[in-house]
Order: structure tokens, then C-alpha cells, then sequence
């Protein structure tokens, strides 16, 4: 029965392949190379096929809110598109094609843009995408239609001077419940630059002064944060990616930390260049002071794809600087000392305001699931150490301040 049914199927397989292997990464300017093939068991008559590439980031979501007895929901959606190619394999000139039948293989190729590129990312208020498609048009029947997604990353190369430079800051607030205070706590803390790649560990220089009465136990973080921007709107999500935990300090007493090691996990780096999706990192250095709110120093970073390197040629070939190994998706963090925390365990105050209306939040694999939740794969860098350079005051990134901030729901 089978052999009869695909006796009269005029199409026996219907494939997109790109050329090289399943996990191949792109950047802009490369070429993106692969053939249609198409394995008839009779002939058939082609009105035409066509390859189409798109790269389009996309930010969505809805919410709602009640006027009376109704619901009124508002759509928030806006898209860029960073390329679009169109080929064809055969054309549309007002007659029909006829293929025999076999097997029939058409290649095609195409050049990403010369422009920078915004990494791959699946998110869960957006995505930033790249994919070929291929359409089949036939006279009498439906479309088929063939969708393949590759992955692009643009290098972000932490060896230029902006994200050599060290990061530091010191913050103290007085720790009192009701009207009584029971002393001052404040925090120094320093990191040798401000870019790193996953896998790295990043060496905190602290110190805690507790001149309260009562033991404080400072931590650190590294926390992602997600935003889409649509109609003027943000949205943003937020994880704990790795912690650190210090030991308690006495009251009275001064705790240094000496380049204690909080290692990143396999995150996906981070996008600052397109206009409505971001993802950036943050090391929160903080004292929980029990029975009273927590001290928060946060320092800039960024994850970068070409690694610290003291000398040698650079390369601007994605696939030279890193294996790609590891999925964003699981961020499995095997050698993590203790599970993250809730987010809402290490938010200042005035961020807990802000976010009092938001969910509460998932178990960290369901918190990172936001990351990529589509298997995408990704990498991890070995790394090196090199003495730190001069310092400078100067950020390459600065937050935009036109955005008017909504509530933050994740």
C-alpha cells in the first residue's frame, strides 16, 4: 500500500541543506551557500521556486487592563528587519517549467550585509532571527514551502580599551528598622575590566565595613537583563545567572575580599546595538543586613565573543575564537557552588517598587529558559589573565534615557 501511495506522489523528498556542519555560525559579510534538493518520482510541471533570506528581531507582547465590565487588551509589536535576499532558482517568465523525474539539486548563495549583524537571540517577549526559505510553486496545487533558521553572532572583541577598563565603585547606607539605626554599612568593590566571556571566572576585590551592631553577609551576582521596546514601551525580564556568598561579617568588624572568584556561566552575549531588544549583564555587589533593607553596588559588564588574548594576530572569523559546544537553552552550570537566588532577593528597593505588580519568579533553569528557547547553540571561551590596564571613566554603552518605564512583568 505504501508503494502504491508513493507511486502516484509526484514528490518523493523536498530538502533545504546549507553547506557545512549543523551548528555553523554566520557574521556579516559571510556567504551563505546550500542547495535545494528536490527527488521526483514523475514529472511535474514548476511554475517556479524562489530562495528567500530574512534577519528580522521582533519584540511582542500584550496586556490588558479593565475598563468596566470589559477587558481591554494593547498590543505592543515592533520589528526590524537587518536583511532580506531574494533568489530564483526557476523563474516566473509565463510559462511552466517541466522536471523530469530524479533527483534535481539547485544551488544557491547569498552574502550577508557588510553592516553589523545582531546576534541570534529567542526570548520570551522577542527574538532576533535568521533563516532561508524556499518556495515551490506549482499550477493547480498548494505551495511548499521549506523553512531552515541558522545562527549569526557578531564578535564582540573585549580586547579594545572600553571593556579593559577596571570597574569600581563604593556605596554605604545606614541600616535601621523603624527609628532606630544601628550603624553604618558600606561596600568598595573593584573588577580588573569590564569584559569578560562566558566561562571566565571574574576576581572580586571587596571590602565590607559593618559598623552596625549586628553580622551582615555580603554576596555577589551576575544577573542578565532582557529588554524589548515596542511603541515606546519597555519590557523587561530578569535572571540571577551565577552568585557568590561571602562569609558572614561580625558586627563591628571589616571583611576584604581578595579576588574571590565568581565563574560565568555558558550565557549568550551581550546585544546592545539593536534598537528594540537588549541584553546586558550586571555584578551586583551587595550586604544583606538582616531585619532591615540590603545595600546594593552594581558594576557594568559585558559578555564579549573574542576572548582576552596578551598577544598574537586577530582573527575576525566567528568560528576561529570559540568551539560551539554548549546550548544557551540549558545552562547547565555544573560547577555552580549553590543554586541562584530569586530575583527578588536581591533588588534594591526602589526596583522592588517598580516590579511589585510582577510574577514571582521561576526556579533559576526556568528563569534562564528565556535566554534562547529554541536550540540554538553556543560557546564557551578558554581564557587568560593579563595585568589590568589604565583606568578610564568612559562607557561605550550608555543606558538610553528617552524610554519611559512600564511595569516589569516577567
Amino acid at each position: 500500500m505504501n508503494h502504491l501511495k508513493m507511486l502516484f506522489k509526484s514528490i518523493k523528498s523536498f530538502q533545504l541543506e546549507l553547506d557545512g556542519p549543523d551548528d555553523a555560525v554566520y557574521t556579516s559579510g559571510e556567504m551563505v551557500t546550500g542547495q535545494v534538493v528536490l527527488e521526483l518520482n514523475r514529472d511535474i510541471k514548476v511554475r517556479s521556486m524562489r530562495v528567500l533570506g530574512r534577519g528580522v528581531a521582533t519584540a511582542h507582547w500584550l496586556e490588558n487592563r479593565s475598563v468596566g465590565m470589559n477587558t481591554v487588551y494593547n498590543d505592543y509589536t515592533s520589528k526590524l528587519t537587518y536583511f532580506r535576499k531574494r533568489q530564483h532558482l526557476i523563474r516566473d517568465n509565463g510559462e511552466l517549467t517541466i522536471l523530469p523525474a530524479g533527483k534535481h539539486e539547485f544551488p544557491f548563495s547569498f552574502q550577508l550585509p557588510e553592516e553589523t549583524l545582531v546576534t541570534s537571540f529567542e526570548g520570551k517577549h522577542g527574538s532576533i532571527r535568521y533563516w532561508v526559505k524556499v518556495k515551490l510553486h506549482r499550477p493547480w496545487c498548494t505551495v511548499r514551502k521549506i523553512k531552515k533558521e541558522f545562527t549569526v553572532i557578531e564578535p564582540i572583541d573585549i580586547n579594545t580599551p572600553a571593556l579593559l577598563a577596571p570597574q569600581a565603585g563604593t556605596k554605604d547606607k545606614n541600616a535601621r528598622v523603624w527609628y532606630r539605626n544601628f550603624g553604618q554599612v558600606s561596600v568598595t568593590a573593584k573588577i580588573d575590566r569590564k569584559g569578560y566571556t562566558p566561562g571566565e571566572v571574574i576576581p572580586v576585590f571587596a571590602e565590607f565595613d559593618n559598623a552596625t551592631s549586628r553580622s551582615v553577609v555580603p554576596k555577589a551576582y551576575i544577573t542578565q537583563t532582557q529588554t524589548f521596546i515596542a511603541r515606546g514601551t519597555m519590557k523587561q525580564k530578569r535572571a540571577v545567572v551565577a552568585t557568590l556568598c561571602g562569609d558572614p561579617v561580625g558586627a563591628r568588624r571589616r571583611e576584604t575580599w581578595h579576588g574571590r572568584a565568581i565563574k560565568i556561566p555558558p550565557v549568550g552575549p551581550s546585544i546592545l546595538q539593536c534598537r528594540i531588544i537588549k541584553v546586558e549583564y550586571t555584578l551586583k555587589v551587595c550586604v544583606d543586613v538582616p531585619g532591615t533593607s540590603k545595600l546594593f553596588l552594581e558594576l557594568p559588564l559585558v559578555m564579549g565573543t573574542i576572548p582576552l588574548h596578551p598577544f598574537g594576530s586577530r582573527t575576525s572569523s566567528v568560528s576561529s575564537q570559540y568551539s560551539v559546544n554548549l546550548e544557551w537553552i540549558r545552562m547547565a552550570i555544573a560547577e555552580q557552588p549553590e543554586p541562584p537566588p530569586e530575583y527578588s532577593s536581591v533588588v534594591t528597593d526602589a526596583e522592588a517598587v517598580q516590579n511589585s505588580s510582577s510574577a514571582p519568579c521561576s526556579p533559576p533553569e526556568d528563569q534562564l529558559s528565556g535566554l534562547l528557547e529554541r536550540p540554538l547553540m553556543a560557546y564557551v571561551q578558554e581564557f587568560r589573565f593579563r595585568p589590568p590596564p589604565v583606568y578610564s571613566e568612559v562607557d561605550p554603552n550608555p543606558q538610553p534615557c528617552n524610554m519611559r518605564p512600564r511595569c516589569m512583568t516577567c
